[in-house]
């Protein structure tokens, strides 16, 4: 007989608990950094696809490096309980992205959250302005101007 596996889906799980989810995956990346921008895109209040935007070389005097430093433990930990404190701002939708900018200034880590929500015009259109038996667009639309 084989094992049942249960694959838990990402509906199945809190907004706050993907959002941990993905800091603890990116927490590698995020080590060797001093600034970028997190980001999350949402889709019926599940993440999908998330990643870091990033330049790690710097140019100065007309040469190139790498960061040599990046975030400590604690930084990520205070990085990560402020992004998941940031969505008790995010209101009444479901789709959108999340952007975090975050930077270290005088060893403290410093974020500043985006919030982006995305809306369909064809959802909306089929939920809230359905067809009933018009025999023209105009009408509908100033019936709608009017009211």
């Amino acid at each position: 007989m084989g094992r049942r596996v249960d694959i838990l889906q990402t509906d199945q799980l809190s907004l706050a608990r993907q959002l941990d989810m993905v800091f603890r995956e990116l927490d590698p990346e995020l080590s060797g950094m001093t600034s970028g921008t997190v980001f999350i895109q949402i889709r019926n209040n599940a993440i999908g696809k998330f990643g870091i935007r990033h330049n790690p070389i710097a140019g100065r005097n007309g040469r190139l490096s790498e960061e040599d430093k990046g975030m400590t433990v604690c930084q990520l930990q205070s990085f990560r309980a402020m992004a998941i404190e940031a969505l008790k701002f995010k209101r009444h939708w479901t789709h959108g992205e999340i952007s975090y900018e975050f930077a270290l200034r005088q060893e403290m880590i410093v974020v500043d959250a985006i919030m982006e929500s995305n809306y369909n015009m064809a959802n909306l259109m089929i939920h809230r302005y359905s067809r009933k038996d018009s025999s023209t667009t105009y009408q509908e639309y100033n019936s709608d101007m009017t009211s």
